[in-house]
């Protein structure tokens, strides 16, 4: 007598995890597709991109024009390299301009604004999430900053092909460019979540984005002819302690990094003079008449760090705030 085995089910095939693709993960949010949509849907995206390209243009050309007509031999060696830099200075500093007071722009209205159409209550009413919310409105504007800035590239080519400028500080002013969309973008955020009405968000949001762009540089302007005297004493005897010279300095950097304007400058001064990309040493002199290097971090990562760390935070309360409006 043979035992008949009967065979067990063949067990159902592991479906594989299919990695969304970039469409799939924008088209999730419904906020952010609706914002998206309604951005590049009508004439006012692409003419502001339109202006921003021309007045980029127009300043480049100015600049060419200026110092190629102020020099002997514009097309001759170092003058070449020279027209270089300038032109990729002015293309960059329009662009950290334009970041700081236009970013705060695309989101200073998006969650009073909101409020303000009487459609705020509606949306939190749905299954959609704060945290939903808020980052709709945030993606969708720095997509939009980011259209800006990579339309601006093929203009700080044109350095490249006059010389003078090393690839690093292109990847330098790219990191530092999208580092401050991000936080002006979480501040307009953080405060069109705070107040009731876009008046009072766009008040609060361009009074952070001049107290970080214009007010601290003037502290700055302030604090070095101190940090001269503390440091060298302009004559008047020997120097004071070192440990009151490292707070000083330290505490002058860390004001620096703050500012984007400031850090942009610093940091090309110190990769020109100190040759480097991540740290430096200065020197400071001892009571006892000897020097000491001390290590620094280069100010650009300082703001890197400093700008990704507030902007993560202001978003951070922003749907905290959020989520206080519906209970």
């Amino acid at each position: 007598m043979t035992a008949e085995t009967t065979a067990a089910p063949a067990a159902p095939p592991v479906a594989k995890k299919r990695s969304r693709t970039l469409r799939e993960f924008l088209t999730r949010n419904p906020v952010l597709l609706k914002e998206l949509r309604g951005r590049m849907r009508g004439a006012r995206a692409f003419v502001v991109l339109t202006l921003n390209l021309v007045l980029m243009s127009g300043f480049v050309m100015l600049i060419y024009t200026v110092y190629a007509a102020a020099v002997n031999a514009p097309y001759g060696g170092t003058n070449r390299q020279m027209i270089g830099k300038f032109v990729f200075y002015g293309v960059v500093g329009m662009e950290l301009l334009i970041v700081c007071f236009l970013a705060p722009a695309f989101t200073v209205g998006a969650i009073s604004g909101e409020r303000e159409r009487q459609t705020f209550d509606l949306l939190r009413t749905t299954l959609l999430s704060a945290r939903a919310l808020v980052f709709g409105k945030l993606t969708s504007a720095l997509s939009y900053v980011l259209l800006l800035l990579l339309a601006g590239l093929p203009l700080q080519s044109l350095a490249f092909l006059l010389g003078g400028v090393a690839p690093e500080e292109v990847i330098i002013s790219t990191v530092m460019l999208i580092t401050t969309a991000f936080l002006f973008c979480s501040a307009g955020l953080f405060f069109s979540s705070l107040m009731r009405r876009t008046l009072g968000a766009n008040i609060l949001t361009y009074a952070f984005a001049l107290l970080d762009t214009l007010g601290l540089p003037i502290l700055l302007l302030a604090a070095l002819p101190i940090f001269g005297f503390m440091s060298y004493g302009y004559g008047y005897g020997s120097p004071p302690r070192l440990l009151v010279q490292l707070l000083f300095a330290y505490g002058l950097g860390a004001l620096i990094s703050v500012n984007p304007v400031a850090t942009a400058i610093m940091t090309e001064v110190f990769l020109v003079d100190k040759h480097t990309v991540f740290y430096f040493t200065l020197p400071f002199t001892t009571s006892s008449g000897s020097t000491f290097d001390a290590p620094f971090v280069s100010p650009w990562l300082v703001f890197t760090a400093f700008g990704l760390v507030l902007g993560a935070l202001l978003v951070f309360l922003s749907i905290q705030l959020v989520r206080r409006a519906e209970r």
